[in-house]
Formats: structure tokens, C-alpha cells, sequence
């Protein structure tokens, strides 16, 4: 049954901003909830555009292109947008178009309220226009983002909304943000309408982990198991010996490294090295940060043991992760 909102509400513009590579998943999680809240109010109460840096088809991280009602420039010139979102996906360290950066500041001076989707956050970063507002961004980028703008609040939350700043983590949870958007514009049975449309079980909090639990994740429910790995996941930087880890969770060594054969197949140490190295991997692809930089902030003292280590689990040297010649 249709949820009808208040017959004053006015017609909200979206303009959604394609960065090459874009992620689909986030982009349609996030346009889709506005057409169904047209269909179930009964009322246009969204409109939305596609803008690109050149007005040109962009192509999604899937390959499949989208063609865009005007370039973004354009867009900012006419003033008719209420909010823009930044849709981000692969690779968007590299993304600095001058025009494009120089055209979201226009928006913000227009007043516009401006979002990100996936790694969005990373372009509106890059635009100064995070400073003082908090935000958050695919759980993959986050550490590689951290590096590269240590100033902005950033959180591990699915998304944030700060005031005329909106963003989220990306996949599905593009969706949760546009229902708490609709249900604060709309009210919660609009929200709540077009969620059961998008057969959701439930529409998540903002404050909802973007990861799953640990136990998810590796299919294990010892409880000491658990707490160890995620003392290892909250200690990359300067990893934990074995025994301070053991005294932690109340074991024994000996009882631990039995804990992680008898249920990982692997010895703690092993398991320890493989986060580190996958973190390292992150940083050196979504990150300019040195080689050495990479492997201080991984847990490693020095680039030639990072490298062997590195080497050893991935076929390559660090540098060839970059596409540098070895």
C-alpha cells in the first residue's frame, strides 16, 4: 500500500556524479529507493541527473557504461540541484580532475548538500569539502584514507550523515542512507514502504558495522578465538607479541597456538602475518605512501624484511604490486 507524504513537500533534485569506475551497486542502491518513493507516495517527490566530468558515457567498475544527462561544470553553472552525490568504486586515489574539483566547490557554495557513495569520500576529501565534518568510506579505503587525509573524522560506520555532508560505505548500505534520507524528509512509513519494496528485512542504523562479526567471517565461534583475532585486527601497526596476546584473552601460549591449529589449520603467528600483508597490499594500491611508510604502518621494521615477506605470500615484490619493473 502506498505511504503518502505530506502534500507540501516540494520536489527534491539529486544529481549523482559518475567517477570512472564507479561502483553500480552503491549508485542504483541509491537512485532506486527515490524512484520507489515516487511510486509509493504517488507524487514526484525526487528527480535526479547524471553528470560526468565531460558530459561523456562513464564506465562502471563492471564495465557496463552510463550516459549522463551533462557535464558536472554545466551543472553547477544552473543552480537547480538540491543535493549532489559523488559516486565512487575503484581506483579513485587517482581521480584529480581540476574541473571537477573545482566544480563540487561551486556546489558547496550554492549551499547544495553534498554526498558520497563507496569511495566518494575520497574525491570530496580531496576537495577540502570534509574538513570539520565527519564521514566514512568503504572499509577497504579506510586505512589508505587515513593516511591520506589524517585531519577528517572518519568512522567504520555503514554511513554518516553530518549535517549538509551525507556518506556510506558503498554496496547495499547506499540504501539504508537514501531510506533514513527519505524518512527524514517523509516520514518513517514512506521510509518503511519503500524498504519492504526492496524486500529488506530491516533498514540498518548508521552505526552499524560495515564488516561482518569475526566469527562470520571465519566460521568460528570459540570465544577466545574471536577476541584474539580481533586483537590482531586492532594491532596492525605494531603488532602484539604472542605471549602479551595470549595473557590478554586469559590463555596460556601453548593453549592459544593449539586454539588456532585446531580451528584456522594455521599457527597465530601465520595468521597475525597474513592481516598485516593483506593491509600492506591495500595501502600499496590505494595509496601513494612509500614503500617504507607502507611497511612501518604494517608492522614491519624494515623494507627489505617486508619485501621478503611480501614476496613469499603474493609471487610479487612490492614495487611490481605498483607495476613498477623489478
Amino acid at each position: 500500500m502506498a505511504a503518502p507524504a505530506p502534500a507540501s513537500a516540494p520536489t527534491e533534485t539529486f544529481g549523482f556524479f559518475l567517477v570512472p569506475m564507479f561502483s553500480m551497486i552503491a549508485f542504483t542502491s541509491a537512485v532506486e529507493p527515490l524512484r520507489l518513493a515516487n511510486r509509493m507516495s504517488g507524487r514526484e517527490l525526487y528527480r535526479w541527473k547524471l553528470f560526468s566530468t565531460d558530459g561523456q558515457p562513464v564506465r562502471a567498475s563492471n564495465g557496463i557504461a552510463l550516459m549522463p544527462d551533462a557535464a558536472l561544470a554545466k551543472a553547477a553553472g544552473d543552480g537547480k540541484l538540491d543535493a549532489l552525490v559523488v559516486c565512487g568504486g575503484i581506483d579513485v586515489q587517482h581521480f584529480d580532475d581540476k574541473g571537477a574539483i573545482a566544480a563540487l566547490r561551486r556546489f558547496e557554495r550554492q549551499g547544495v548538500a553534498l554526498g558520497a557513495l563507496c569511495t566518494g569520500s575520497h574525491v570530496l576529501a580531496r576537495a577540502g569539502l570534509l574538513d570539520g565534518y565527519r564521514c566514512t568510506i568503504h572499509w577497504e579505503n579506510l586505512d589508505s584514507f587515513t593516511e591520506a587525509f589524517p585531519e577528517i573524522e572518519v568512522s567504520t560506520d555503514l554511513f554518516e550523515i553530518d549535517r549538509t555532508r551525507f556518506t556510506c560505505c558503498g554496496g547495499t548500505a547506499a540504501l539504508d542512507l537514501m531510506l533514513h534520507l527519505i524518512g527524514r524528509r517523509h516520514g518513517a512509513a514512506l521510509a518503511t514502504s519503500v524498504s519492504e519494496q526492496c524486500i529488506l528485512e530491516r533498514i540498518r542504523d548508521e552505526d552499524d558495522a560495515q564488516r561482518m562479526p569475526v566469527s562470520a567471517r571465519l566460521k568460528v565461534n570459540h570465544p577466545k578465538l574471536v577476541a584474539a583475532i580481533g586483537l590482531m585486527e586492532s594491532n596492525l601497526e605494531q603488532p602484539l607479541s604472542q605471549d602479551d596476546l595470549a595473557r590478554r584473552i586469559g590463555l596460556s601460549r601453548r593453549q592459544l597456538e593449539r586454539l588456532f591449529r585446531r580451528y584456522l589449520r594455521k599457527a597465530p603467528a601465520r595468521h597475525y602475518l597474513e592481516l598485516r600483508l593483506q593491509r600492506a597490499r591495500l595501502l600499496l594500491l590505494q595509496s601513494t605512501l612509500s614503500i617504507i611508510d607502507v611497511a612501518l604502518a604494517c608492522g614491519f621494521v624494515s623494507a627489505s624484511h617486508f619485501s621478503k615477506c611480501y614476496r613469499h605470500a603474493y609471487s610479487r615484490s612490492p614495487k611490481q604490486e605498483r607495476g613498477v619493473p623489478a
